[in-house]
Parts: C-alpha cells; structure tokens; sequence
C-alpha cells in the first residue's frame, strides 16, 4: 500500500466520476508538473458509444482512464469522489477495495450529513483519509479552482495539500458533514428559487401574462434582473436537472435530520428531475424562449401521438 507520508514527490491524483466536475478540475490539475492523473467513470460501462465518449473526455483532460473505482484508488495519493449525490456511498464502498493506507479522499458530493459519515466510516476503516468536500460553485470557468469548504479531522492537513494544487480550499470547521450541511443548507435557497423560477415562469408562458409578471417582480426587487436571471436558472436546470434533483433530495434529507419539514426541498427535487428528464439542449437563455420549449416538451409527453 501507498503512504502518502512516506512519499511525497509521488501525488497521482485519482478521480472517481469524471462528470462536468472531475473533467473541470482535471483540466486545471494536468497544467501541474509531475501529476499523472487518472480517472474512472461509471459510464464506460453502459455501452461502446458512452464508453468512447468518455474515453474522449479523459483524453482531452489528459487523465489515465481506469477500469474501475477500485483500480483507480489503488495506487492513488489524492482521491475526489465527484459522483452523482446518489452513488456517492456506492462510489465509496467500491474504492474503499483499493485505496492505499494515508490516500486523501476528497468526498465532494452533494450528500446530506449523515450519508457523507456513512461513506467516511468504509473510507476510514480501509486506511484512507477521508474529507468532507463541498464545491461551493459553479466549476466554469473556475475549474480546480472553484472554492471548496473542508471538514473532517484531516481537513487541516487536505487544507495545505489542496492549497498546494492553486486550489480555492478553506476550512468550514467541524467534523465530517459539517461542509455538507452548509452546501445543501445553502441549496434549499438556491437550487429552491431555481425551482420557483420554473414554476412561475412556465405558468406566466402558458397565461401569456410574463411581460406583466416580470415588470411586477422588477418593481418589487429592482435591481435583480429578473428575466436574465430566471433565464440562466431555466438553463441550468435542463441541463443538470437530474443531478440537482439527487442533490436536492439529499438537501430534503439533511432538512429531516434536523426535525424540521423538507417539504420545500422535496418540490424542488421534483422541478429539477421534471426539467432534467425532458432532455432538452437549450442553446440560449433566452427566458421566454426556453419557456416556449419546455412547455412544448411537457405537452408532448403528457399528449403523445396516438400510434396508427
């Protein structure tokens, strides 16, 4: 097994999910010297077309790619876990198989307290180091240098290391759960307005009132710029709908662990996955005409073509 103490000038730096996250950081990452990068990515196992596409994505981010989250462990210093908030205990089981004694296992999933300690404990007990990681931003066009918030009892330590890398890191204090709870608390606002956004614009579309809507908004909160806002909140959740639901529903989890009602979180977890599923590529954020878009999209699901 690896040390990391035992070897500093050896940090190969592994990468568990190789989404919009992984490949952002990577990308930053491979521009440092004596860093050989390596990647393993669910998706080149559903198929040769998804396999080759994501062998095209570790190629462009200069990353080995690995034949499985256990390999890529294996023999790695630095770990990041940036899977979907659904597979993250998955993700940690599978490299909990391979990693190394002292490998640094940056977590940075989207997962509520409890599910971040559940992972901690299979990471802990294989000899890693396990930290709490969230991302608190979007990774364009921050990259590896998107600001992160670290918690854990070897946060102090990941701290220097992430540092080290140009990276944006500070520490959130506490232990393990502590950074998700101020990510997923911070997103019931966020990822919830995203979901209001949704809803009162799509239906302002369909009652051919937006222009009145939004000139009510503006006059209320002036200054928000509302219609580009809501514009670029509608296209983020085409986009990433599917992994803000599983991020929201960790949110819900984290809200009911505190006693409290995630009734709100819950809503927002459906908008998000109701956007996400239509599978759309707005090319714009235009808001009027990607409400146009959605709603047409919506129609034809609920009102198929009948079959001759």
């Amino acid at each position: 097994m690896t040390d990391l103490n035992k070897n500093q000038d050896a940090k190969t730096i592994g990468f568990i999910g190789f989404g919009e996250a992984g490949a952002a950081f990577a990308r930053g990452l491979s521009d440092k010297a004596a860093l050989p990068l390596r990647a393993f990515d669910l998706k080149t196992g559903l198929g040769e077309k998804s396999r080759q596409q994501k062998l095209q994505d570790y190629a462009r981010a200069q990353v080995q790619g690995m034949e499985s989250a256990s390999a890529c462990a294996s023999g790695s210093q630095l770990l990041f876990s940036l899977v979907t908030a659904d597979q993250a205990v998955k993700a940690a089981a599978r490299a909990a198989e391979g990693i190394g004694r002292g490998c640094y296992y940056f977590d940075g999933n989207s997962c509520a307290p409890e599910t971040k300690r559940e992972a901690a404990r299979m990471i802990e007990a294989a000899g890693g180091r396990y930290v709490d990681m969230a991302i608190m931003g979007p990774v364009h066009p921050a990259g590896h240098k998107t600001p992160v918030l670290l918690a854990g009892k070897w946060s102090d330590d990941a701290l220097a290391i992430l540092q080290g890398l140009g990276m944006q890191a500070r520490l959130a204090g506490g232990g393990v759960g502590a950074a998700a709870a101020i990510k997923l608390i911070r997103s019931v606002m966020f990822k919830g307005m995203e979901a209001l956004v949704a809803e009162c614009f799509l239906s302002a579309q369909k009652a051919g009132v937006t222009g009145e809507v939004l000139a009510s908004l503006e006059k209320s909160y002036p200054g928000f710029g509302w219609e580009s806002r809501a514009g670029y909140m509608l296209e983020r959740m085409q986009k990433h709908g599917i992994r803000r639901a599983a991020e929201m529903r960790e949110a819900a989890l984290c809200v009911q662990q505190l006693g409290l009602d995630s009734a709100m979180s819950a809503a927002s977890a459906q908008w998000q996955q109701r956007l996400g599923d239509l599978s759309l590529k707005p090319d714009s954020t235009d808001l009027r005409a990607q409400a146009k878009m959605i709603l047409a999209a919506m129609d034809r699901l609920e009102k198929p073509e009948e079959k001759i």
